[in-house]
């Protein structure tokens, strides 16, 4: 007879009460116990037996589970070392999981795939239930790292993902959608209520897919100037595009005779506000203020 999925309410009760297992709100712990769920997020991420996957945060394996039923091999990163013990027995059935206990932040992701996947060169793919309380960094983190990922299929709170797919002109936007939409297309590919968490969190959550681009969404002379320019112009949403960046750059009448002279062969109206910018108008404004790519 089959051993009950970790999901399954049953186990993760049980579970939870053999290693007296209590959740911690600072490592934003919400497990997911809906089958149907999970079936689903693999379906989005289109594993086979030539992807390698990372997951970040497993808990007690539910959603590694079935990536490792699918995936090639799967890389798991648990920050908590309670649940060392949980994933050993939970994951014991699958040979290709590989359970590091460490913050993902901090983890070196280039020598540490190298080391466990056998094949490095097989897609990477990143499937995870983000917690909430580092979501941004850690796509971050993801997204400027020097390793090669085709693709992310991620949950996170469902505002997050409307930040992330939001267009220029609405609330939403903001710098984090300008960073992630830079790297990848990204899209919601379903609402996941919050009833199917133990313990079930204040609000619904999304699963993005995201599939990166095979060049950034526009050209810019230096990226990093480019970031920093769009993180300016949302710095105090309230204010004009003119306010945020003389905040930034200097009130001198050098400076502002600079940002004119940029705005103005942009033809962006200084009196507009971050939020209206597409992602060509600040590359725009980012290669004329800094020409070079130095």
């Amino acid at each position: 007879m089959m051993t009950k999925e970790v999901a399954n309410p049953t186990r993760t009760k049980e579970l939870l009460k053999k290693y007296g297992f209590s959740f911690k709100k600072s490592l934003g712990q919400n497990f997911l116990t809906d089958l149907n769920i999970l079936r689903n997020i693999v379906e989005v991420a289109q594993l086979n037996d030539q992807t390698n996957v990372i997951e970040v945060g497993p808990g007690m394996g539910s959603l590694t589970e079935f990536l490792a039923r699918e995936a090639n091999q799967v890389l798991a990163f648990e920050i908590d070392q309670r649940l060392m013990e949980v994933l050993a027995e939970t994951m014991e059935p699958y040979p290709n999981v590989t359970v590091v206990n460490e913050d993902v932040l901090k983890a070196d992701l280039e020598k540490i795939t190298s080391e466990v996947f056998e094949n490095p060169e097989l897609p990477i793919k990143v499937v995870a239930n983000l917690p909430y309380y580092v979501t941004t960094p850690i796509m971050m983190h993801f997204l400027e790292a020097s390793l090669e990922i085709d693709e992310m299929v991620v949950m996170m709170q469902k505002e997050v993902a409307d930040r992330i797919t939001a267009g220029p002109g609405t609330k939403a936007y903001g710098s984090l959608s300008v960073a992630v939409q830079y790297f990848m297309e990204a899209e919601t590919a379903f609402i996941v209520p919050k009833t199917a968490f133990v313990p079930q969190p204040n609000v619904d959550s999304a699963i993005l897919h995201l599939t990166k681009r095979e060049t950034p969404a526009v050209e810019v002379n230096n990226e990093d100037k480019f970031f920093a320019l769009v993180r300016a112009s949302f710095q105090q949403r309230r204010k004009t595009l003119w306010n945020n960046l003389i905040s930034y750059f200097g009130k001198d009448e050098a400076t502002k005779t600079r940002l004119e002279t940029a705005l103005a062969a942009c033809e962006i109206d200084p009196k507009r506000r971050g939020e209206t910018l597409s992602l060509q108008e600040f590359a725009d404004l980012t290669n004329y203020l800094y020409p070079n790519s130095n």
